[in-house]
């Protein structure tokens, strides 16, 4: 058995839960906060739910484009024989996740400009709090088909960033 192998694959496996978690929580909160505040998930209000629940499904597929880029951090940081200090993976992956945290509030922002275009005169967060599940699942079906459209896009973006070790050239 490759011990560092495993050491390394758990070290992974910790962060990518920790930091899935922190994030949906901080989303999930942040939107409660700003716009649902007397809303839950009790059942009450179904939009709501179908609504909260397309959000942290983007964020899901937006922090599965950019946890391999942190943990290519972390096995460049192991493997190279330089070392690596901690505070620069840090550096590094707080950069990813804000990246891919405004990355994540842009999508958001378009699909509700695209849903406003679509349908003039809807106001979108009101119909959702009104428990208008129609509107809920429009809203849904464009976030997720925009962010599964530019998840490449992110993908490529961050893997740019990341400080692959100098490959001399042998042409």
């Amino acid at each position: 058995m490759n011990t560092q192998l495993f050491t390394l694959s758990i070290i992974e496996l910790i962060m990518s839960i920790i930091v899935s978690v922190g994030i949906i929580l901080v989303t999930y909160k942040a939107l409660k906060w700003m716009f649902f505040r007397d809303c839950d998930l009790r059942g009450d209000n179904l939009a709501f739910t179908i609504f909260t629940s397309g959000i942290i499904l983007s964020i899901g597929i937006i922090l599965s484009e950019i946890l391999p880029s942190i943990t290519n951090v972390i096995r460049l940081s192991t493997t190279q024989s330089e070392t690596t200090e901690t505070a620069t993976i840090i550096l590094y992956s707080g950069l990813y996740l804000l990246i891919g945290f405004v990355i994540a509030i842009i999508i958001n922002l378009s699909v509700f400009f695209l849903f406003s275009v679509l349908t003039r005169g809807v106001h979108e967060f009101k119909e959702i709090q009104n428990n208008n599940v129609s509107v809920a699942i429009l809203v849904v079906a464009i976030l997720i088909s925009i962010t599964i459209i530019s998840k490449d896009s992110i993908a490529l973006l961050i893997s740019s960033l990341i400080p692959y070790p100098e490959v001399s050239n042998f042409l």
